[in-house]
């Protein structure tokens, strides 16, 4: 019995509020901020002072306040300041941007491997501005565990909305054997659990994924630009796969993303009911009408397309792979264009990983090229991607949120490149950039 006593007492001591235990002064940080965007979309405001402590935005004034006694000054007098950017499509795992290599070191990189890369790319992703993502397609165990150790703080990264392994038909986009010679083929079935046939066994590959830590679901409606052997970019799945794969992931609580070129394989997908289209490389005037009709996310990665073609005919990819991406790059820019013009809901993504992790901002021009007005993209990488995603804490900066914030040289609302020189970076409150450099983590 005594023994019981002194474990129930330790259960809850170790449950009792850490302020409970001892005092603990918060962390109190006043950001003077010359021009301020709190609200992307809506006309910045002068001179302001954003007040945080412990991690969160708790009041934003007018003009220069001077700080309280014991709070931190940043001073961001000359610099744009505004929320911190969120990308709703990269792949942190394992090399990104770099394909030949990727290929060249396959046979020999474990998962330990890979999630060395991740790391850094998580870093040089943060540095770039981006203190949210979400990763679409990466070790499901690994990325969960990526994902944990940023929250803990025991590494420097943005904040990850992870979806493990994508969902894929055999022979699909996702299907790791495409292409691959028998013996390695036998040896990658034994593991693979993210491919599936018929709506029964569909359901069954989502939950295995929610399972393994999945907190969003990606699966491929259609054909992919980078797979091996499987053919062209046309639909994939039957209506009851992806109804099952919906249905299933928002039975359990998780948005849906889907991997789509085709016109038709859009289609069923947004009638099937899912969240976001990623790519949408083909969209045509009945998908862009259904897509506004749901009210239908579409995350258009304009870069992806751009850098597989330029990687496909320097020799990089598979000779498969460039009249995809032939295809892909040139009817992009049209049906994004085309779907900015009508009002199409719009959220932020970049396809990084395919490009090179930390040149996500790079987007944000081609957008502007398209059709989007500077105002409008940087909405979309904010307010839209927060809404997208289900985060209310993100996506601008207003009592209550998290301090995720970022600044610039001058206003990219005149110049949207500036978006690509980001200088300062802040997420949950700790610093990560001043000065256009990289700062110690954990601080010193």
């Amino acid at each position: 019995m005594r023994r019981i006593a002194a474990i129930t007492i330790a259960l809850l001591a170790a449950a009792t509020p850490l302020a409970a235990q001892t005092s603990v002064p918060a962390k109190v940080k006043f950001i003077h901020a010359g021009t301020l965007l709190a609200n992307p979309g809506e006309a910045p405001r002068g001179p302001s002072t954003i007040i945080i402590r412990d991690g969160k935005v708790v009041e934003i004034r007018d003009g220069f306040v001077a700080p309280e006694g014991g709070a931190e000054l940043i001073d961001l007098k000359d610099r744009f300041v505004m929320p911190g950017l969120v990308d709703m499509h990269v792949h942190l795992w394992g090399i990104g941007g770099d394909p030949l290599r990727d290929r060249l070191t396959a046979l020999n990189r474990d998962d330990e491997d890979d999630m060395m890369h991740a790391v850094a790319n998580a870093r040089v992703t943060l540095e770039a501005g981006f203190t949210t993502v979400r990763d679409l397609g990466g070790s499901a165990r690994g990325m969960r565990a990526l994902r944990e150790g940023v929250e803990r703080g025991d590494i420097a990264g943005p904040t990850i909305v992870n979806a493990g392994n994508s969902i894929s038909v055999s022979g699909g986009h996702a299907d790791g054997t495409n292409g691959v010679a028998e013996v390695f083929a036998d040896a990658i079935h034994k593991h693979q659990i993210n491919t599936c046939d018929g709506p029964e066994d569909c359901t069954r590959a989502v939950r295995q994924q929610i399972a393994l830590g999945a907190q969003v679901i990606k699966y491929m409606s259609t054909g992919g630009v980078l797979s091996n052997v499987s053919g062209g970019l046309g639909r994939a799945m039957t209506d009851a796969e992806m109804k099952a794969i919906i249905d299933a992931a928002h039975g359990l609580g998780r948005k849906v993303a889907t991997h789509s070129h085709a016109a038709a394989g859009t289609k069923a997908a947004v009638a099937a009911g899912v969240d976001t289209v990623d790519h949408g490389s083909f969209l045509d005037d009945e998908a862009i009408a259904l897509m506004k009709k749901n009210g239908t996310w579409l995350v258009p990665t304009m870069m992806a397309p751009a850098a597989a073609l330029e990687q496909a005919r320097k020799g990089l990819l598979p000779p498969a792979v460039i009249p995809k991406a032939e295809e892909a790059a040139a009817a992009a820019f049209a049906s994004h264009s085309k779907a900015y013009a009508a009002g199409v809901k719009v959220a932020f993504g970049t396809d990084s990983g395919v490009s090179r992790h930390g040149d996500n901002a790079q987007e944000f021009s081609l957008m502007v090229k398209a059709g989007m007005s500077p105002a409008m993209a940087l909405k979309a990488a904010t307010r839209n991607a927060a809404e997208a995603l289900g985060r209310s804490n993100i996506g601008s900066i207003a009592p209550g949120k998290d301090a995720d914030i970022i600044a610039v040289a001058g206003s990219p609302l005149d110049d949207i490149k500036r978006m690509e020189q980001v200088e300062f970076v802040m997420r949950h409150g700790v610093v990560h950039k001043a000065g256009g450099k990289r700062q110690a983590f954990p601080a010193d």
